[in-house]
C-alpha cells in the first residue's frame, strides 16, 4: 500500500514519527519526510496509528 502526504494540511507536529518512526521522520527544517513510499512489512499497525492520530487528516493510504 502507498503511503500519500498531503503537504497543503501538514503541520509536521510529529505525531506520525512517534508511532511508526521506521516510516516517518520530521527532518531539522519541519519537513516530514517518508523513509518508505509504501508500509514496509510488519509496519501495517504502525503506519495506520500515524495516520489515525494525524491531526490536520494529512496522511492516507492507496492501494
Amino acid at each position: 500500500m502507498e503511503i500519500i502526504v498531503d503537504r497543503a494540511r501538514c503541520t509536521a507536529l510529529g505525531i506520525c514519527e512517534s508511532l511508526a518512526p521506521e516510516v516517518f521522520e520530521v527532518d531539522d527544517q519541519g519537513d516530514l519526510l517518508l523513509k518508505s513510499n509504501t508500509v514496509p512489512e510488519g509496519q501495517q499497525g504502525e503506519v495506520e496509528a500515524a495516520i489515525a492520530g494525524c491531526p490536520t487528516e494529512a496522511l492516507r493510504l492507496r492501494g
